[in-house]
């Protein structure tokens, strides 16, 4: 249950700095530096979310299914 508790959180996370970055892209107009740490932010909790899911797989923490 926690486990997918954290990736849901992962997931809320990693759409919000989206809706920043494109916020940030759309509202700054003097070059600021905003829409690139919110993207890169983004790419690092998707890139964490990724590796700990492949973590969890491997320790069987996560059970793999198919439906």
């Amino acid at each position: 249950m926690l486990s997918k508790v954290l990736i849901v959180v992962f997931l809320i996370a990693i759409v919000w700095n989206l809706g920043a970055g494109m916020f940030y892209m759309m509202t700054d107009k003097n070059g600021s530096d905003r829409t690139v740490k919110a993207l890169t932010k983004r790419i690092a909790l998707s890139v964490l979310l990724i590796v700990l899911i492949i973590i969890g797989m491997q320790t069987g923490y996560i059970q793999p299914h198919g439906i």
